[in-house]
């Protein structure tokens, strides 16, 4: 099975202060959006094709999956449910994009890679 990467919707909208504020959900599906070419290109080492998955909270629920991207609505805590797709993908190798470095701790501890926004953020 091939690597996961798992991305903190969140925390990788909030890292670019473009007034994303002002439209959550818009953010979360440019966000998506550019998260596409990484499912082919794979991410730190990790040759494509990769599973992406981006996590979205809050206002930026209801954003749909596009072809390479699966998103997951957290039901509370987005870094809760990136922890728990850590574990229910367990035995695979797991990359989680966050500069978070409380869910940093808890995601290397369960045997995840850690990459910062930057890493999916172009441009």
């Amino acid at each position: 099975m091939g690597t996961v990467v798992i991305v903190d919707g969140a925390n990788v909208v909030g890292s670019v202060p473009d007034g994303w504020w002002r439209d959550r959900r818009g953010a979360a599906e440019r966000l998506r959006d550019g998260l596409v070419p990484f499912a082919e290109e794979g991410i730190a080492g990790h040759p494509g094709p990769v599973e992406v998955v981006l996590v979205v909270e809050g206002r930026a629920k209801g954003v749909g999956p596009v072809p390479g991207v699966r998103v997951e609505e957290a039901p509370g805590s987005g870094d809760d449910r990136v922890v728990e797709l850590v574990r229910e993908y367990a035995g695979r190798p797991a990359v989680v994009v966050t500069a978070d470095r409380g869910l940093r701790e808890r995601v290397e501890a369960l045997g995840a890679q850690v990459v910062g926004p930057r890493t999916v953020r172009r441009g």
